[in-house]
């Protein structure tokens, strides 16, 4: 029996059992590692599919200096509207619109019929007055000298004076009329008060002139274009940065690509109460009379930046019932939430005037869900002139890949 057990074949069969034994035990091993792999790699993937990947900008600072840009209205330094000041018509007029003109240039000519009789008469008048004050001052002499022999009463002698001093001052008077109206007939030639351009005539040969100043028609208007003067309403926010020095430029439509060099002389020192801005007035140099009065210009004033505040894109703003916040990622990936003041709007940035640093990795596109204390994957967000440069770089490289 023993010998029967230990047989050959028997031996020969035992080493296979146990290799085949070996075998399955290892697939079951290998199996169960492998499902052990992947739901281990399930559960990964599971908690890394729940911590949402966000995008991130650094907050930037606002630079040293800001351009501003504002409206302006153009206006000559002086323009002046002529009025006649004498009553009568229109005998000639000298110059239209455009005529350069220097001080004391005659404009037209006023026929003033009315005034130059009463001129007559009022000098008429005067020999009158004269003629009786030589009587009323001869007979005070002779009266003053005959009181001494009693030949006359003292109250003779206080007429005689009284009546020369009533005919001196008749005198006086008609001289100052005479005065008045050879006034009025200078008036009748209408000068330019200073040197400049006639930019407008609003008469006629003929027409009827009622004298007086702003309540009639004017005849014609000067204006002195070799300055120009420029004002603007500057909004309250920038107020206390507009001070005299501070560079500013002008542009204007109708010199496209040109800008004109203007100092900003005086302000108003008082914000005006309903539109909430400050008067500025500048002056610009136009001694070859390219620009033109009553227009408008964009003025740019450089002004230096005393905010702390900070650019974020657009699209980080956040919209909660708390009010607006921004959200950051720290290092790490810790999502904090802040309040934000909101100022300027540049389009694609907007301003933050209060809540955040220079540096903060700002989220880009946050998810409405987010909440401080959460966890992100960041992910940095490409600049967008790098990623032009990188595609110019990947299309150069394929070209000459092509060509090779």
């Amino acid at each position: 029996m023993t010998t029967e057990r230990n047989s050959p074949a028997r031996l020969r069969v035992a080493p296979a059992l146990y290799a085949g034994t070996a075998v399955l035990l290892a697939l079951a091993i290998g199996g169960i590692w492998s499902r052990h792999t992947a739901e281990a790699a399930v559960i990964k993937a599971t908690e890394e599919a729940a911590v949402p990947t966000v995008s991130v900008a650094p907050a930037k600072p606002t630079p040293d200096q800001e351009d501003v840009v504002l409206p302006g209205t153009v206006q000559a330094k002086f323009d002046t509207p002529i009025y006649a000041r004498t009553s009568g018509y229109i005998k000639h007029w000298y110059v239209d619109i455009g005529s350069k003109v220097k001080a004391g240039d005659l404009l037209a000519d006023i026929d003033s019929p009315e005034v130059d009789r009463q001129l007559r008469q009022a000098e008429a008048d005067l020999m009158t007055a004269r003629a009786n004050d030589r009587v009323a001052q001869a007979t005070a002499r002779r009266v003053h000298a005959l009181l001494p022999t009693e030949s006359v009463s003292q109250q003779d002698e206080d007429q005689a004076s009284s009546d020369a001093a009533a005919k001196a001052a008749l005198v006086a008077a008609s001289e100052a009329n005479v005065d008045r109206l050879k006034q009025l007939v200078g008036f009748e030639r209408v000068v330019a008060p200073y040197d400049g351009v006639v930019t407008a005539r609003k008469t006629d040969i003929g027409a009827l002139i009622d004298a007086g100043s702003g309540n009639g028609p004017e005849l014609f208007r000067v204006a002195d274009l070799r300055k120009l003067r420029i004002y603007v309403q500057v909004p309250q926010s920038y107020a206390a940065r507009i001070q005299p020095g501070v560079p500013v430029a002008l542009q204007f439509p109708e010199q496209p690509g040109r800008v004109f060099d203007a100092q900003l002389v005086r302000t108003a020192n008082a914000i005006e109460p309903v539109s909430r801005t400050l008067l500025v007035e500048l002056e610009t140099d136009n001694a070859k009379g390219e620009l033109f009065p009553g227009g408008y210009t964009d003025v740019h004033f450089t002004l230096p930046n005393t905010s702390h505040a900070v650019r974020v894109a657009a699209n980080a703003l956040l919209f909660q019932s708390e009010g607006l916040r921004v959200a950051t990622a720290a290092p790490g990936g810790r999502v904090e939430l802040h309040a934000v003041t909101l100022g300027r709007d540049f389009g694609a940035e907007v301003e933050i005037t209060t809540g955040l640093q220079p540096g903060d990795a700002v989220i880009l596109n946050p998810p409405a869900s987010l909440a401080s204390g959460s966890t992100v994957h960041v992910r940095q967000a490409p600049v967008a002139g790098a990623d032009r440069r990188v595609a110019a770089g990947d299309a150069s490289a394929t070209s000459k890949a092509g060509k090779s």
